[in-house]
């Protein structure tokens, strides 16, 4: 007696093992993506105009976030990447805040935000925000207030002071001209002193030669005798 044995095809098993394992895998991975937490408002608001800029920023998340060292950062820069954030953010519970410098130029925002849901996996975004007033100080006003304070104390101080320096220094170097007269006595003397010296030198050479011609007169005398 013989057995029949049914053989069944194996590629509608492995096909339908296939899909099988793809339903699972689409029903389960909604589930894993919904568990991250989204954000769901802002202030300001994404794609929002607005007329300065505000003190801070506020994200408000589905669920309360995972807070700690490194798990939030938050990024603000305008068209030129000039950052805008003045600090480091907080977070409380589902709401991360984040302080904001108080003068920045009008103009279009970029924003970028990560942090860590509740499941713990981190997760990111990006949105944009416009300012139509600028909170920066004018430059013309600053610069006005320096060249007023300037101008006025040198105008003041300087005029006197020389002055008085002035009128004081000639008192001081007019001192000097008694040493002078008290210089030409003495160049007096020292004239005086030389003269009497050259008269009396004069008048020793003058009885020298007078001496010597009387000495000679008597043997000129005494010789025609002789003879």
């Amino acid at each position: 007696m013989r057995t029949l044995t049914l053989r069944r095809p194996l590629v509608p098993t492995a096909l339908a093992a296939t899909l099988l394992a793809a339903f699972v895998f689409l029903f389960a991975w909604p589930q894993s993506a919904a568990a991250h937490d989204a954000l769901i408002a802002s202030d300001p608001a994404a794609d929002s105009t607005i007329e300065t800029m505000p003190e801070e920023l506020t994200l408000t998340f589905s669920a309360a976030l995972i807070s700690g060292e490194g798990t939030t950062a938050i990024e603000v820069v305008d068209a030129d990447g000039n950052s805008v954030i003045d600090g480091e953010p907080t977070v409380d519970g589902a709401v991360v805040t984040q302080p904001l410098l108080s003068e920045a130029a009008a103009g279009e925002y970029h924003v970028e935000w990560r942090v860590v849901s509740s499941d713990g996996h981190p997760t990111d975004g990006v949105f944009g925000f416009t300012t139509t007033t600028s909170t920066v100080p004018d430059p013309i006003e600053p610069s006005a207030t320096p060249s007023a304070e300037p101008s006025a104390e040198p105008s003041s101080e300087p005029s006197s002071a020389p002055s008085a320096e002035e009128n004081a220094e000639p008192t001081q170097t007019a001192a000097p001209a008694p040493d002078a007269q008290d210089a030409s006595p003495a160049t007096g003397w020292i004239w005086t002193i030389s003269i009497v010296g050259v008269l009396i030198a004069a008048g020793v050479v003058a009885w020298l030669i007078i001496r010597s011609r009387k000495n000679a007169s008597p043997t000129g005398s005494d010789t025609p005798t002789e003879r």
